[in-house]
């Protein structure tokens, strides 16, 4: 048994979890953002069989897409501190996804 943790971009999440329902996996999703852009992004946890690992993962992958945007107004707090002057650019690549796939020594379901 295995624990899927899927970062997706918010306006990819709903394709993503609809092919994934669609094809039978049971999704359970979070409304999280990222940290550094403070951009919306929904959290995927999948529990599935170790046999289904892959086709979870690529349904995700085919339905997240990078896509480049302008750097966000909220952003511009860090590159005012001088953290992140070498990511001084007015486009930056968003989307896409972020997976985890975890072993899991117990599932109950009560």
């Amino acid at each position: 048994m295995k624990l899927i943790i899927a970062i997706v971009n918010s306006e990819d999440s709903q394709a993503v979890l609809n092919e994934l329902t669609r094809t039978g996996f049971a999704v359970t999703n979070l409304s999280t953002s990222g940290a550094f852009l403070r951009t919306k992004n929904v959290t995927l946890l999948l529990g599935t069989e170790d046999e289904k690992v892959s086709q979870a993962v690529e349904i995700i992958s085919q339905f997240s897409s990078k896509r480049t945007q302008p750097m966000p107004k909220n952003a511009s707090a860090y590159l005012s501190e001088g953290f992140v002057d070498n990511f001084r650019k007015e486009e930056i690549t968003v989307g896409g996804a972020t997976v985890f796939v975890l072993s899991v020594d117990q599932f109950y379901k009560l």
